[in-house]
C-alpha cells in the first residue's frame, strides 16, 4: 500500500449525532468534527449569555502513574506538578531541550500517585512520545488513554444551573482548575472545571460509549434555558476574545514560555533538574535585557479581518505579526492577537495597523483578554 494513501480522518463517539444535527464537520489533527451547526455568530454569542455543548473528544489523555509519577512529570514538564493536591489541576507546557513549547498542558492530580495530562489534539502523538521518552528510569508508567475518554463541554453562565439539575456532585465547592470524580445523569464522569472560552464551565470525561447518553441529557436538561450545540469555530473566536493561546498560533517550538509571556509557568524553583532547565534560564536572563516581542491585543478601526501571519505595521516598518484574527461577535468588530516589538505594545499606541493584502489598516492596540466576564 503507498505510503501517501489518505489517512481516513478518526471520527468521536458523537459523530452520528453531529452529523443528525446537520453539523458541517472539517478535519482537525485527523479528526472529524464539527466546526458549526448553523451560525457561528449565533453559537458564541449562546455561550456568552446562556450556554453551549461542545464535543471535545479530539483532545489527548494520558495517564501517569506509579510511585514516581510526580518526579517523572516534575522532569517532563516546566510546572511544579508534585506540588499540585489531589483532586486539582495545573496549567503547564512541556518543552523542548532548547526551550522550544512542544505543547501546552492541563494536568489533572487524581489521586495521590495518579495524573492525567491532557495534551491538545495535533501534539497529542508528540506528548505521548515525549513523556515516554523522559519516563526512563523513573518508577511510573505512561499510559495512551485517548481511545478510554470521550470528553463534553458545557460553557457559560447557564451551565452550573444545568449541571446541577442532573448530578449530585458539589459543583459549588468545584474550584478552577480542578476535578472531581462523579455521576451525571447516571454516566460516571470526571468532572473538570477549567475551560477555554472566558466562561465559567465543565468539561466532562466520560467512557466514549456513555457520550451519547450524557450529550442527550444535557441536551433535555439545556434547552429551556437556550442551551445550543457548538463547533470548533465559535470555540476559537471565545478564546480569541478571552485572550487564550492557542498552539500553532500563539505557542510554537520557536518560542519559549518567556518569549510567549508565560514565563510564569516555568518553575525554576521546584528541585532537580527538568528538561529545558538550562535553556530556559538562559531565555528568562535575555526577556529581563532585552524584552521579547509582546503579545498583545488589536483592535480594527474599520471592518477587515486580519488573518494570523499578517504583518504589524508603524511608521512604514513591519513591528509584529498576527497569530490570530477574527471577526468578535461580542465587540461587534475584528479583532487580533499579534506579537509586537516592546516599543509599540502598551496600550493606546498611535499609528499602529496591519497590513492587510498591501493595504495598511489601523488598528488599536489594547491590553489582553478583549473579554472578561462579570464574576
Amino acid at each position: 500500500m503507498s505510503s501517501n494513501a489518505p489517512v481516513e480522518p478518526r471520527h468521536t463517539a458523537l459523530d452520528a449525532r453531529h452529523r443528525s444535527l446537520g453539523a458541517t464537520m472539517t478535519d482537525f489533527a485527523g479528526w472529524d468534527m464539527p466546526l458549526r451547526y448553523g451560525s457561528e455568530r449565533d453559537e458564541h454569542l449562546a455561550v456568552r449569555t446562556r450556554a453551549g455543548l461542545f464535543d471535545l473528544s479530539h483532545m489527548g489523555e494520558i495517564t501517569v502513574t506509579g510511585p514516581q509519577a510526580a518526579a517523572l512529570l516534575d522532569f517532563a514538564l516546566v510546572g511544579n506538578i508534585g506540588g499540585v493536591k489531589p483532586g486539582r489541576a495545573r496549567y503547564t507546557m512541556i518543552c523542548r531541550a532548547d526551550g522550544g513549547i512542544l505543547d501546552d498542558l492541563i494536568v489533572y492530580r487524581l489521586a495521590e500517585t495518579t495524573y492525567m495530562v491532557v495534551a491538545n489534539a495535533s501534539n497529542a502523538q508528540t506528548v505521548l512520545d515525549a513523556l515516554v521518552e523522559r519516563a526512563a528510569g523513573f518508577d511510573a508508567e505512561v499510559r495512551d488513554d485517548r481511545d478510554a475518554y470521550a470528553l463534553l463541554a458545557i460553557q457559560g453562565p447557564e451551565s452550573p444551573g444545568i449541571l446541577k439539575s442532573l448530578t449530585d456532585a458539589d459543583l459549588d465547592g468545584l474550584k478552577y482548575y480542578a476535578g472531581l470524580p462523579g455521576t451525571v445523569a447516571g454516566v460516571p464522569a470526571l468532572i473538570a472545571r477549567t475551560g477555554y472560552t472566558g466562561e465559567d464551565g465543565f468539561e466532562l470525561f466520560v467512557a466514549p460509549a456513555d457520550a451519547e447518553k450524557l450529550w442527550q441529557a444535557l441536551t433535555d436538561a439545556g434547552t429551556p434555558v437556550g442551551l445550543v450545540p457548538c463547533g470548533l469555530s465559535c470555540r476559537d473566536t471565545l478564546r480569541l476574545e478571552a485572550g487564550m493561546p492557542l498552539y500553532g498560533h500563539e505557542l510554537s517550538t520557536a518560542l519559549t514560555p518567556f518569549d510567549a509571556g508565560l514565563g510564569r509557568v516555568v518553575k525554576f524553583e521546584k528541585d532537580g533538574d527538568f528538561v529545558g532547565r538550562e535553556a530556559l534560564t538562559a531565555a528568562a536572563a535575555r526577556a529581563e535585557s532585552q524584552p521579547p516581542r509582546v503579545l498583545v491585543g488589536l483592535i480594527a478601526e474599520g471592518r477587515r479581518v486580519p488573518r494570523a501571519g499578517y504583518p504589524v505595521v508603524a511608521d512604514g516598518k513591519v513591528v509584529g505579526e498576527v497569530t490570530s484574527g477574527a471577526p468578535s461577535p461580542t465587540l461587534g468588530k475584528p479583532i487580533a492577537m499579534a506579537y509586537v516589538d516592546a516599543a509599540h505594545s502598551a496600550p493606546g499606541t498611535a499609528g499602529v495597523g496591519v497590513d492587510i493584502r498591501g493595504s495598511h489598516e489601523p488598528y488599536e492596540v489594547v491590553a489582553l483578554p478583549f473579554y472578561k466576564r462579570q464574576k
